[in-house]
């Protein structure tokens, strides 16, 4: 019988504004059934945080956690992270965001199983809608998110498209050594650095788990125009990193996800709200094709259009 070996584990969590949920987040990642060697806060506007903590922060109250303070001018998707990954010692990194709530002790362990059993160099955990979630939320996890896990590979994109390369980092665990010989996040991404990430690790032949034992409660309700702005965004995001989304079609996923959501709807009795849900879609839509094509936009639509000026702002200087 083969026997596993266990590898050590650190957390990265970008924070902005922290509320109470991340001291619930904080409290869950130390129930866990294996532990993490450190936790690595990379905070935005360290005035923020003292605001909200005070005297009593979390690296006064726990031993094992770090905090570093960047400026929001300083703050970017790829390279924050990347700071916070390559500080680690340890062999596997858990990258996870300021509102992704562990929902049990296991999530941890069963994001290290298939990398420990040498299935894959990267996982990622189930989302599941808070309970306060709209209907629109909460199709949306069913569909990303679904019950099966599986492994991906470069072999899966024919038949899985950009769902081949899908790896969030709301809550995704990724060994290092691989991490670092493939360059990491890039730096400077408006979004999807995760993506770009998962591109790059299974082109080169490595695996992605998707492993829905893990399970952390991650959902939001934005407004119409919060969805469009953040499709924009991803829009961008696609139009930059051309050589990791020209060969797949985010509109055929798109389809997909349209035709699960009515069905959804339908089952949960909100039929009514099909409509609604149309109107975002279509937002999203919209927003995702002008972000694609912001090149051919002048300056001021972009910075208005877009939900990350900041990257604009750097990308000018």
């Amino acid at each position: 019988m083969r026997i596993r070996k266990l590898l050590t584990y650190d957390v990265v969590i970008p924070v902005y504004r922290p509320d109470e949920k991340l001291n619930k987040i904080l409290d869950r990642l130390h129930r866990q059934r294996r532990l993490p060697e450190h936790i690595l806060l990379i905070n935005t506007g360290k005035e923020y945080y003292e605001e909200f903590f005070g005297e009593e922060t979390p690296e006064k109250k726990y031993d094992d956690v770090n905090v570093i303070h960047i400026s929001r001018e300083e703050f970017d998707h790829g390279a924050t992270r990347d700071m916070g990954i390559r500080l680690s010692e340890a062999e596997c990194v858990l990258c996870m965001t300021d509102d992704a709530l562990p929902a049990d002790s296991r999530l941890s362990e069963e994001l290290l199983r298939p990398i420990e059993e040498g299935r894959a160099e990267s996982s990622y955990a189930r989302q599941l809608p808070g309970r306060s979630s709209s209907v629109y939320e909460a199709a949306s996890r069913c569909f990303n998110y679904p019950g099966e896990g599986c492994i991906k590979g470069s072999e899966d994109i024919e038949t899985m498209g950009i769902k081949a390369f899908f790896c969030s980092d709301v809550c995704a665990m990724h060994l290092k050594k691989v991490y670092e010989e493939l360059g990491g996040f890039e730096d400077h991404v408006i979004f999807n650095e995760d993506m770009v990430y998962a591109r790059k690790l299974i082109d080169s032949g490595r695996h992605i788990a998707y492993v829905p034992s893990a399970r952390v409660i991650h959902s939001h309700d934005y407004s119409v125009k919060q969805y469009f702005k953040r499709s924009f965004d991803q829009g961008v995001s696609h139009a930059v990193f051309k050589d990791t989304f020209s060969d797949v079609s985010s509109e055929k996923e798109g389809m997909r996800l349209l035709k699960r959501m009515i069905r959804f709807y339908i089952k949960k009795k909100k039929a009514h709200e099909i409509p609604k849900m149309f109107f975002i879609n279509l937002s999203k839509y919209a927003g995702f094709r002008l972000g694609r094509s912001y090149e051919k936009l002048p300056e001021w639509l972009v910075l208005k259009l877009c939900g990350n000026r900041e990257y604009f702002h750097n990308l000018s200087n």
